[in-house]
């Protein structure tokens, strides 16, 4: 077996409908196609889907709970300045950084913030792009 990429991931939330609006608003993200009652957004290649605690779709997560997830997104075209000050507009407080960490393709440096849930986002550029 061989695996090429992560397409979608599934975050469990308490309304869907802020989660989206957070991560089209705050994060840049665009809305993505859904199925009917549900909502998602997307970036690059890959979605999230939103699943509102205790009426998501089977199968699903063994203890789906919201703010449960901790993930890593790479910013691109962005640096870690502007997107502290695009945090700082919308209220979202950074909860450290900036810190160096090791991602998939090496050194990367990044800021944690967390969403209305209390998922940790770790938002990051790799060594050698603008990383200010």
């Amino acid at each position: 077996m061989r695996i090429s990429r992560l397409d979608h991931l599934v975050l469990t939330v308490a309304d869907a409908e802020r989660s989206a609006a957070f991560y089209r608003d705050v994060l840049g993200m665009r809305e993505a196609p859904a199925e009917p009652g549900r909502h998602a957004v997307a970036f690059g290649p890959s979605k999230i889907n939103f699943h509102e605690h205790g009426h998501g779709s089977a199968p699903h997560a063994q203890a789906p709970t919201p703010g449960g997830a901790d993930f890593c997104l790479v910013l691109e075209g962005t640096t870690l300045g502007e997107a502290r000050t695009e945090l700082a507009a919308h209220g979202v407080p950074v909860e450290e950084g900036p810190v160096t960490r090791v991602g998939a393709l090496g050194s990367m440096t990044s800021l944690y913030l967390r969403d209305p849930d209390g998922n940790l986002i770790e938002l990051a550029v790799y060594a050698g792009e603008d990383d200010d």
